[in-house]
């Protein structure tokens, strides 16, 4: 009801559907590759980062650099259990991977737009 009162007192009610008629017509490049590149890439990088860390540090014992003490063994005997530090590590790990193909998409994006 608001619609039709708001659609009587434009000056241009005539023309509006033409101009919706032509704003559909309008040919431009398709921004879904786009899109998907910078919406859904990122988290699938950051989840199968995850995933694969996750593996790898839990493949790793303590006991593989017996000689070598770190700071890693001194934090998963006192701190906390082995199993959250693997966690923790395992996040900061993905959201860096993530965080470097953000970067790289955004520096492919700035070649291919000034190729245009």
């Amino acid at each position: 009801m608001a619609q039709q009162k708001f659609c009587q007192e434009c000056d241009q009610r005539h023309q509006c559907q033409e101009i919706y008629r032509q704003l559909g017509k309008a040919q431009g490049p398709s921004v879904v590759s786009r899109a998907v590149v910078a919406f859904l890439l990122p988290p699938m990088v950051f989840i199968a980062a995850l995933a694969a860390f996750e593996r790898i540090l839990s493949n790793l014992t303590p006991h593989q650099f017996p000689s070598y003490p770190t700071l890693l063994d001194f934090l998963t005997k006192n701190w906390c259990g082995a199993k959250q530090l693997q966690t923790v590590i395992s996040f900061l790990l993905a959201l860096t991977a993530a965080s470097i193909s953000i970067l790289i998409i955004k520096a492919i994006n700035r070649r291919l737009g000034k190729g245009k």
